[in-house]
């Protein structure tokens, strides 16, 4: 049977977008995801998204397995492009729709706004070891400037859930990091149990971070939006950067804030769509 699928991506940070709204499960296997997202024998993609109907109220429900098969609660350039993807399949062409989307960290809520940027409202972030998970100090304290070694080296730590996990530590020139090689090893770190991502930020100015990322279960991309949020949670509680601010990835800039008056986390970036085909 014939799948049809969109390619969109959110900064460079791609994936395969598969309409899965008459099934409760994904339509592919973890081991069929994988060979999509091959660069050279597939597709090509970070990741499959599937667009389920919703539960307990939402609108939809979102999974998405990595290019290595594993599940991620969440990401955040995906579901910009899972909400342009809805406005397609349901044949909306204005903007300012809105959705509910269930997801493994709860429930997400992106806006599709009239100059074709996608602004979600990220949720609180979850700041305490305990919610990461991270054994880096006790369940109940937060876990900022804490020092991690790796790969030989001493590095200040400072971890931020937003729904999935995330370790940042801030550095002098992100260029400079050899992602590929030091990357792995902070993701399979014995501190977090449940793996995690990786960001390493540069400080510009206290409005403007500059962002390498090495993604749990996708290795090097070219954007992460809940690493961005992650990261700039964590410049506010290192008091290196402001609550607004534009985060500089690879792929281009996310505008990312975490309010004063709800303490919500709201990201806002592009989602373009790139072809589409059968499989």
């Amino acid at each position: 049977m014939a799948i049809e699928f969109t390619k969109y991506h959110g900064l460079g940070n791609d994936f395969i977008l598969i309409d899965n709204r008459t099934l409760s499960l994904p339509v592919l296997t973890p081991e069929e995801a994988i060979k999509l997202c091959d660069r050279h024998f597939g597709i090509g993609a970070d990741g499959v998204i599937f667009a389920l109907k919703g539960q307990d109220g939402t609108d939809y429900t979102m999974r998405i397995f990595n290019s290595d098969g594993s599940e991620p609660e969440m990401c955040g350039n995906g579901i910009r492009c899972l909400a342009q993807f809805i406005a397609e399949l349901e044949g909306i062409s204005s903007q300012d729709s809105e959705y509910r989307i269930h997801t493994l960290a709860g429930v997400i809520t992106p806006k599709l706004r009239r100059d074709g940027q996608v602004i979600v409202d990220m949720g609180l972030p979850r700041l305490l070891a305990a919610e990461i998970p991270t054994t880096l100090c006790s369940g109940d304290e937060k876990v900022v400037n804490q020092p991690l070694e790796v790969d030989g080296k001493s590095w200040d730590v400072t971890c931020v859930s937003m729904g999935n996990p995330h370790c940042i530590t801030f550095v002098e020139d992100v260029a400079a990091i050899p992602l590929e090689t030091v990357g792995p090893k902070f993701e399979h770190h014995s501190v977090f149990p449940q793996r995690t991502n990786t960001e390493f930020i540069q400080v510009v100015g206290q409005d403007y971070l500059k962002m390498r990322v090495w993604e749990r279960g996708a290795g090097v991309t070219l954007a992460c939006g809940t690493g961005a949020c992650a990261a700039l949670v964590a410049g506010v509680l290192t008091g290196r950067c402001d609550r607004k601010a534009t985060v500089e990835l690879p792929g281009g800039p996310l505008e990312i804030e975490w309010s004063e008056v709800d303490g919500r986390v709201y990201m806002t970036g592009p989602a373009e769509k790139v072809f589409t085909g059968k499989i």
